[in-house]
């Protein structure tokens, strides 16, 4: 099995490397592949140091079983051919292909099977967010259709990537020292300050980011569910929470989504608020789960359920949603 990682310096590329090593994944040989500014770098896989090529438009791919891609969507829409030309299938974890109609999206405890039709060899990883929302939503859809969702979701620094973890720390430090804080990666300053917007704005007056929870969450499900979200960008370093509101064809009771989440496939249901026990990303980053709590039921709506949620969006939300695709493609092929 001949493995490549495309975009092998940034925060995703640096979790795929952790990804593929703690799986134990089917890995015989491990290429790196960067931008100008990252060749030559070299990283550890298995005891093994690799040099980081060029990303370039040449034969590097031939031979290769799976690209692992994590560069943005300009670079995967400029390489597609390049990489998928010798036969290799591309796991792309930018936006750039996630509604093609030809390109399956996939979560693998949502629609695992869609990953084995994917007649570009691409195949597309979900933005974050969604990913996070439909692990959940589908152990509520296994009791009841879900008709529509309000989400809302307080997401972390590292969703823009390791500058932007960077700046929130120098941030914090540069305003504990009296300093101006440096800001270059938001809009506005992130440390202790939240900013409602992520990714530009559309016709609706809904972001782009929003907009990807609604039309992600319905191609990755097949269904009619309609999903209206608010995305806020908060100063926590890493793993995203979602505050997730459903309404259902059918009543269900929060026992019965309590069990169901304790069934689900990728989820952990952390709630206890006695013992004020719920998900918080200070505690779950690095860890690969979902994670589940305060489900109750909504008061204004019978056929309403409401519940937060919190998952390592570097791991779920990217790399380890990747690898796990990989892994249910050689499993299943």
């Amino acid at each position: 099995m001949k493995v490549a990682i495309v975009g092998a310096s940034g925060a995703v590329g640096q979790e795929l490397l952790k990804m593929l090593e703690e799986r134990n994944f089917p890995v015989d040989e491990l290429l790196l592949f960067g931008s100008q500014r990252s060749a030559g770098n070299k990283y550890t896989f298995r005891n093994k140091e690799i040099e980081v090529k060029l990303l370039a438009h040449n034969d590097d791919f031939k031979g290769v079983d799976i690209v692992l891609a994590s560069a943005g969507a300009g670079t995967s829409k400029e390489f597609e051919k390049t990489i998928t030309k010798h036969g290799a299938l591309m796991i792309d974890n930018s936006s750039a292909f996630r509604m093609d109609s030809d390109v399956p999206l996939v979560v693998p405890e949502v629609n695992p099977q869609d990953a084995l039709n994917a007649p570009r060899n691409v195949i597309a990883n979900p933005n974050c967010t969604t990913i996070q929302m439909v692990v959940a939503l589908n152990a509520i859809e296994g009791i009841s259709h879900i008709k529509r969702v309000h989400v809302s979701s307080y997401q972390s620094a590292s969703g823009a990537g390791a500058a932007a973890m960077q700046e929130l720390e120098t941030q914090y430090r540069e305003i504990v020292e009296g300093k101006k804080p440096t800001v270059n990666k938001f809009a506005y300053q992130l440390a202790f300050n939240v900013i409602p917007q992520i990714d530009v704005f559309t016709d609706n007056g809904y972001t782009k980011e929003e907009m990807k929870m609604f039309n992600e969450t319905r191609k990755i499900m097949h269904s009619d569910i309609e999903v209206s979200a608010m995305c806020v960008r908060v100063p926590v370093m890493r793993a995203h929470s979602e505050s997730i509101w459903v309404e259902t064809e059918k009543p269900i009771s929060v026992e019965e989504a309590k069990e169901a989440f304790k069934k689900a496939e990728g989820v952990v249901l952390l709630d206890n608020p006695d013992k004020k026990e719920y998900p918080m990303p200070l505690m779950l980053a690095g860890h690969d789960p979902v994670y589940v709590g305060r489900v109750r039921k909504d008061l204004t709506n019978p056929n309403g359920l409401t519940f937060w949620s919190v998952s390592d969006q570097i791991r779920k939300g990217a790399a380890l949603n990747a690898v796990q695709i990989a892994e249910y493609i050689i499993k299943n092929r």
